[in-house]
């Protein structure tokens, strides 16, 4: 049986939020973090969050708190590397990244991703950062982000050949919450 980890991605600096912790910022009265472990809780054989700074704020969630290591400053591909290793450890054949300001995953994602290396897109947009990645690739990405830059994700996950996998839900399901605006969209959300 194939073991997958969830991955959520909580390394940002949110200075479209003004330079707030995007994993607390509020939403329905619970920061977004308790909202994408709520939904992800559920799919995963276990889930770690990757952080930057001091991670003892994420005690309450009960869950591990991995930093991103040598390759800190270069991204969420960095925190995404040590998603990787800390779910090799577990003897993890996959992880499904999710970032923190994306509440609304589907409570079926990891199904809907399917088998193998996948991404999710939605209304012809993909989503990098929403995706499935093999536990294999960790010896890849360790050396394209020792390479010259830039750490896009974008090119990481096309040179695994990873499949793009189109979600036809109601509204965006990977609605990113960067700036006051958005997060006032997603307060209306709420039915």
């Amino acid at each position: 049986m194939t073991a997958v980890y969830g991955l959520i991605l909580a390394g940002g600096a949110g200075r479209r939020l003004g330079g707030v912790d995007k994993a607390f910022v509020g939403l329905w009265g619970r920061p977004l973090v308790a909202h994408v472990v709520e939904r992800l809780a559920g799919q995963a054989e276990g889930l770690v969050i990757s952080a930057a700074g001091d991670v003892s704020r994420f005690d309450l969630f009960g869950l591990p708190v991995l930093g991103d290591g040598a390759h800190r400053g270069k991204g969420p591909l960095a925190g995404l590397l040590a998603g990787l290793r800390w779910a090799a450890a577990l003897g993890g054949d996959f992880v499904v990244s999710v970032p923190v300001d994306t509440p609304f995953v589907p409570l079926d994602l990891v199904a809907r991703l399917g088998d193998g290396p996948a991404v999710a897109a939605y209304g012809g947009r993909v989503h990098h950062l929403v995706a499935r990645w093999p536990v294999a690739a960790a010896g890849a990405l360790e050396g394209f982000l020792c390479s010259d830059g830039p750490y896009r994700v974008s090119d990481f996950a096309r040179g695994l050949g990873m499949r793009v996998v189109e979600f036809a839900d109601r509204r965006d399901p990977f609605m990113n919450i960067n700036t006051p605006e958005d997060l006032a969209l997603a307060e209306g959300l709420r039915c």
